[in-house]
């Protein structure tokens, strides 16, 4: 339920953030995608931070953050932890401003991100690649700068970032020509939502406002529903922008107070969103950025001849990801299975195969075989996918009637996320 008491990051704040913004973030076009509109029956808009100076939203708050530092910031450097998108927008600021920084990133943070800051932050910055998580890297960098009197840019969880990140609700509402029903904002730790509630909730209370987490990162939604900040002990980091295992406690009380809803969408729907927003509008998004078009199913209902805007929050994709991506989606929409099949060890077995088990359209396209010696029988793992969907229960059914005895490989077993 929303309320009218005075929360951290204010509107003021917000306006200030907005002023020390000019001329470094880029005022980032709030455009009708006619595909979506179309197939949710509504007026669909994408505010596309995509393309914002860094590729994402973060410049807003990294620099409103070290902006108000001043002179301290180069006394002292700065230093933040960051999967990718909050460090590039905190390399920027280090070199536009002439203050050195450090720029903790987890170690398996995709190569294009860390190619990025470094670019990004010239010879103002060096990045140190440790831990798995943000959370690790974060533990370490905080260790960093007591050790070296140096000032930590936290990525949402502080009152200049979280000010400066809703800066970006205060420019949709100047270029939105009509009111907006519908408002769906991505959560990672949470700065995104809390910057823009604060502005929302005093303009456009009437705007029904949605968080959008990964189901495999559901800091946000776990904590609302405990009534307190809690620290999940494993997240999914496929959407490495919003893999965050704990949101922040300011981040957390505006969310709570103002959010009317946050829902969770898998990873593989957020692929297939990804790939649709690809597919059939030439946006290139990252995972994270796709959070808020992956939730539209969720109230296709609801929105229905409504004005809804998502934030599409970030573009820093790597390529080498696309057949995971891909791969997850097919599994997703039930186009892609996989089975551990007792194959016959005599010639003709994998033709027959062919011939009497595969359905129209349907295509093997893994196959891992290893011949065993006087064996009948030898288990082959098989990925199969479909030319359509429905045809999964009549392959069980042939691969049966044919004599090969088999093992489902259900997605949402441990085994299964080995093969991905």
């Amino acid at each position: 339920m929303r309320t009218t008491e005075t929360q951290n990051g204010s509107l003021e704040k917000i306006r200030t953030a907005k002023n020390n913004l000019k001329n470094i973030a880029s005022l980032t076009p709030l455009q009708l995608n006619n595909f979506l509109s179309e197939k949710f029956n509504a007026s669909v808009f994408l505010k596309r931070e995509d393309l914002q100076v860094v590729r994402s939203f973060k410049i807003r708050g990294a620099y409103n953050k070290i902006f108000s530092l001043g002179k301290a910031a180069k006394e002292r450097s700065v230093v933040c932890a960051s999967a990718g998108n909050h460090a590039q927008g905190v390399a920027y600021s280090c070199a536009l401003l002439g203050i050195q920084g450090t720029v903790f990133m987890p170690l398996p943070t995709p190569k294009q991100k860390t190619d990025q800051v470094r670019w990004f932050g010239k010879d103002f910055i060096v990045v140190r690649l440790t831990g798995d998580t943000f959370d690790d890297c974060c533990e370490k960098a905080k260790r960093f700068c007591e050790e070296n009197n140096s000032l930590f840019i936290h990525p949402f969880d502080d009152e200049q970032v979280i000010a400066g990140q809703g800066t970006l609700a205060l420019e949709l509402l100047e270029q939105s020509a009509a009111h907006i029903d519908y408002l769906f904002i991505p959560i990672g730790g949470g700065g995104l939502a809390a910057g823009m509630v604060n502005v929302f909730k005093t303009l456009s209370p009437k705007t029904k406002l949605v968080g959008v987490e990964p189901e495999g990162a559901a800091g946000m939604k776990r904590s609302l529903e405990a009534g307190r900040v809690l620290s999940l002990s494993e997240i999914d980091r496929f959407a490495d922008g919003a893999a965050v295992k704990q949101v922040g406690d300011l981040t957390f009380s505006l969310c709570k107070n103002f959010l009317d809803a946050v829902v969770l969408v898998p990873e593989g729907k957020i692929c297939s969103s990804l790939l649709e927003l690809y597919n059939r509008s030439a946006i290139v998004t990252e995972p994270a950025g796709a959070l808020s078009v992956a939730a539209l199913d969720l109230f296709s209902e609801e929105i229905k001849g409504k004005n809804v805007v998502c934030v599409v929050s970030g573009g820093n994709n790597d390529i080498g990801r696309m057949e995971e991506i891909k791969e997850r989606s097919l599994v997703f929409e039930g186009f892609k299975h996989h089975f551990l099949v007792n194959f016959p060890q005599r010639a003709g077995a994998l033709k027959e195969f062919v011939n009497q088990v595969l359905g129209d359209g349907n295509d093997i396209t893994r196959f891992e075989y290893l011949k065993k010696t006087n064996r009948e029988k030898g288990a082959v793992l098989i990925g199969i996918e479909l030319g359509k969907k429905e045809d999964l229960p009549g392959l069980k059914e042939r691969m049966g009637a044919n004599g090969f005895t088999f093992s489902y490989v259900d997605p949402g077993s441990e085994i299964f996320s080995f093969l991905l």
